[in-house]
């Protein structure tokens, strides 16, 4: 698998660029945050790749940075996000704004990105919101941290169900069988918050 490449970059667009690796040159697709980060044609650069291979078509995504590389991987790893899209992801905001709108569950945000539905933003928030963090930059740490000690309400148990239960509605679940599970995941007791709420619904429904 090719997962660097050093060359002169022969040309250059919003989405791909051609880069000139000794004599060869690679067709790389690219998210525009990278388009703006490159140097003029002509010039030595270095990309991170990942290599996406099918049956057809071996295809390489080519990134400035090993952190935004790094976002591009766990986006795909949600179901339903290929690379494709995840290019598109990471082309609608920079990195930060990617990882800020999914630790803060900002499905508004993350659905003016063509191509990503509510339900797609959720499954972003539901499987990423933890896996993210160790991606933030200082200063977008400094930014949620800021927000966070200005906003301290906890959140209520009806708020909490209410979300769980949109989140399992959206998910294509039944609304009898979501209202059970959620009382049901409530009802077990102990510190609980929307992700804890929602894990023992899920695998209550999973069950069913």
């Amino acid at each position: 698998m090719i997962a660097h490449l050093s060359g002169t970059l022969l040309s250059k667009q919003a989405t791909s660029v051609i880069l000139d690796v000794n004599g060869v040159g690679y067709e790389i697709t690219i998210p525009v945050s990278t388009f703006y980060d490159l140097e003029e044609p002509g010039s030595k650069v270095q990309l991170r790749v990942y290599t996406h291979v099918r049956e057809d078509a071996l295809q390489l995504y080519g990134f400035k940075t090993a952190r935004e590389r790094e976002l591009f991987l766990r986006l795909i790893s949600v179901s339903g996000i290929g690379p494709k899209l995840g290019i598109t992801l990471l082309s609608g905001m920079s990195a930060d704004e990617m990882i800020a709108s999914i630790r803060t569950n900002n499905l508004a945000r993350l659905t003016l990105i063509p191509g990503v539905g509510r339900k797609t933003a959720e499954r972003l928030v539901m499987e990423l919101r933890d896996k993210v963090a160790s991606l933030s930059s200082s200063e977008l740490e400094e930014e949620l941290g800021t927000q966070a000690s200005s906003v301290k309400a906890i959140p209520s148990e009806d708020s909490m169900r209410s979300d769980v239960l949109s989140a399992l509605l959206n998910l294509g679940y039944q609304r009898s069988a979501a209202e059970k599970a959620v009382t049901s995941a409530i009802d077990e007791g102990g510190d609980i918050s929307v992700e804890l709420i929602l894990r023992r619904s899920l695998r209550k429904l999973a069950k069913a």
